[in-house]
């Protein structure tokens, strides 16, 4: 760990760390498709299974520095502007009842939104897939909601978007390779197209970082 933030700087520890997971990933994906046996692989992928996780982000520049100390706060005071009482007038009145329609169109949004991933989805990956539909479904409602419940990923959204980003990412690494028995077309292209991969990774986090 010394090393990685002593001897790195903040390009080579994202550079590391990206390489790092690619090798993860392939090497997942390949030890389970191609019957061959290499210890020194094995031994590096788990390494560094547990390692990643464990790196810390980059620092990234406190924009906010200096800021109180340029401004002069003993020039500003308090100020009372007005004081106002509020009376309600002593008189008979009828209160509206809650209207009992708005559960029935606050599920539009939603479906619009699907539709719009659904279309997006199609245009530019409906080639890949014969299912494209349930493709962009699953992600939406089985894929998404499982990057959204990891620990670590929930912790780093309350951190900078930067940091929240790279937690996402591993957590939708970890997710994917959960489909490579039963969605192995699927782990294929997030795995070995880049396109779909950053596509997929850009849709959920949009719905997980809401």
């Amino acid at each position: 760990m010394a090393v990685y933030l002593d001897r790195l700087g903040e390009n080579g520890q994202v550079n590391f760390k990206g390489k790092a997971k690619v090798f993860c990933r392939t090497y997942a994906f390949l030890s389970s498709v191609i019957p061959y046996s290499n210890a020194e692989w094995e031994k590096l992928s788990i390494f560094l299974d547990l390692l990643t996780p464990k790196l810390p982000a980059p620092k990234e520049d406190d924009l906010a520095k200096g800021i109180l100390e340029a401004i002069d706060m003993d020039s500003y005071r308090v100020e009372k502007k007005a004081a106002m009482k509020i009376a309600l007038a002593d008189e008979d009145a009828e209160i509206e009842p809650v209207p009992t329609d708005a559960a029935g169109r606050k599920p539009e949004p939603e479906l619009d939104r699907l539709s719009n991933i659904l279309k997006t989805f199609n245009e530019q990956f409906g080639t890949l897939f014969a299912d494209s539909d349930r493709v962009a479904q699953r992600i939406r409602d089985d894929i998404a909601p499982k990057v959204a419940a990891d620990t670590a990923y929930q912790n780093a959204r309350e951190n900078t978007p930067h940091t929240a980003r790279m937690a996402h990412d591993q957590a939708l690494a970890k997710v994917m390779q959960h489909l490579l028995k039963d969605d192995t077309q699927v782990y294929k292209q997030f795995v070995e197209n880049e396109s779909f991969k950053r596509f997929v990774g850009d849709m959920v986090y949009a719905i997980t970082s809401q």
